[in-house]
């Protein structure tokens, strides 16, 4: 009986065996260069098969997978060596040779077949960096227990099965991507690993490979409704298409929709807590990212009171579970994250009786007008009903009047006015939540995962007002 693929790049194709042996062959090499359990291993790759393997043969050793984003320059690598201390390197990007020694993934592995060492439960097995969008990252530490529980709850979330097909275009190194990954190979799936984000690769793939699960952020989202050809593509191998990583805007999911036929799960999670919430799959909603998965608790915190609030009142989300971090990197980051086992999300919304999770946006982006509390992704709902409105973002500035004034980046793909978009906004909220500034750029500042940087929409603000 052929054994089946798990893992396609390109035209190569791999079965979980030679996934295990070409592991067994860098782990060896990795041992001879004095990895030994227990140690840290930097890796910073491409997306590619050998960033498969390098995982698999790290923890083969019974070591820890340090990842590093390889979009990251000098000065975030430098702050991740800094407070990570990685013992060994290993990847094939130019930025961490010329910081550590390092193993190259571009050299030819030979396979070995070898057993895993036995890892504690309790042990690291994973280190992932936050988004860091209002202060530089810090690295998640993850043990081989909270990993796979993760990955259980993200399977059973999605009613993932052998029989799914799926394709990772988001990074791997972020956890979203790495979930996507590691999930796969615990359940048998079939894979495809795109280099990079190309939106009519990943199209064309899902119909040429009859995928069945398609991951996506709101990038991703964004591209496929504004692709002149989106209908072109037969879809019709998709259950669902997931949005993760940021709260999902209506007005795009829609339109992707009722051009394809092809419905959205939303669904919520943390590099801290990886899964928290999810669509159940017998009835979505594009107005919460779900309800809380198996195994995981919520309630919300006043941020005014700091006492828990009754169902629907807002506050800042707090998520317990078996799947939780083991702490910060570094250390002193944990305490005011993790509280009474409870995890700080810093993310704003609400929960209702039914259990359905709203999220308002974050707790550090929350604008404060006059004593009042204006959650950006309020305002930017309102935004993109704009037929003109591409994609949009709205943060905070210092106002000696009001505290702060709120402030609306947009990227246009029409004509449209300041007034106009301010008077949109006035007709539908309150004054205070009202923008007092419009600023047009060619394109948000986002992350991979989607996520806005709003330190970059502070700065481009503040260059064009001086």
């Amino acid at each position: 009986m052929t054994e089946p693929v798990a893992l396609v790049a390109d035209e190569q194709t791999y079965t979980m065996r030679d996934l295990q042996a070409l592991a067994g062959g860098l782990a060896r090499t990795l041992h001879r260069g004095g990895v030994r359990p227990g140690d840290r291993v930097a890796l910073m790759s491409s997306s590619r098969p050998e960033f498969v393997v390098a995982i698999l043969a790290i923890w083969q050793l019974g070591s820890v997978v340090v990842l590093f984003s390889p979009s990251w320059r000098r000065a975030d690598t430098e702050h991740a060596i800094a407070i990570t201390r990685p013992a060994y390197a290993v990847g094939d990007h130019p930025v961490l040779r010329s910081l550590m020694p390092m193993i190259s993934l571009d050299d030819p592995i030979s396979p070995v077949h070898a057993a895993m060492a036995g890892a504690d439960d309790d042990a690291d097995a994973l280190m992932v960096f936050s988004s860091g969008t209002t202060g530089l990252p810090k690295a998640v530490r993850h043990t081989h227990a909270s990993l796979r529980t993760a990955v259980r709850q993200w399977r059973d979330a999605l009613g993932l099965t052998a029989a799914d097909r799926i394709q990772v275009t988001t990074p791997p190194s972020h956890i979203l991507g790495l979930l996507n990954v590691v999930t796969a190979l615990e359940t048998g799936i079939w894979m495809r690993l795109h280099p990079r984000f190309d939106l009519d690769k990943m199209l064309h793939h899902i119909e040429a490979d009859q995928i069945t699960v398609e991951m996506a952020v709101a990038p991703i989202a964004l591209a496929m409704a504004a692709h002149a050809r989106l209908e072109s593509y037969d879809l019709s191998s998709l259950r669902y298409i997931m949005w993760g990583a940021t709260p999902v805007t209506e007005s795009v999911a829609r339109t992707v929709t009722k051009r394809t036929g092809v419905g959205w799960l939303p669904a919520y999670g943390a590099s801290e807590l990886p899964v928290i919430a999810c669509n159940p799959l017998s009835e979505p909603r594009l107005d919460s990212p779900g309800r809380a998965v198996s195994g995981v608790r919520l309630r919300v915190r006043s941020l005014d009171t700091g006492i828990i609030v009754r169902p629907g009142e807002s506050g800042e989300i707090e998520a317990q579970s078996p799947s939780l971090m083991a702490g910060y990197l570094p250390d002193d980051a944990t305490a005011h994250a993790i509280v009474d086992d409870w995890y700080r999300t810093g993310d704003v919304g609400t929960l209702d009786a039914g259990g359905w999770l709203r999220l308002t946006g974050r707790s550090k982006e929350m604008i404060k007008v006059r004593g009042f509390q204006v959650a950006p992704a309020e305002v930017e709902t309102v935004l993109f009903t704009h037929p003109a409105v591409g994609d949009c973002a709205v943060f905070g500035i210092p106002d000696p009047a009001s505290g702060e004034a709120v402030v609306a980046a947009v990227s246009a793909n029409g004509q449209v006015g300041a007034g106009d978009l301010i008077g949109l906004v006035r007709d539908q909220l309150a004054a205070y939540k009202v923008p007092s500034h419009v600023m047009f750029l060619d394109e948000i500042p986002r992350l991979p995962s989607g996520k806005v940087l709003r330190r970059t929409l502070t700065e481009l603000y503040r260059s064009g007002a001086e």
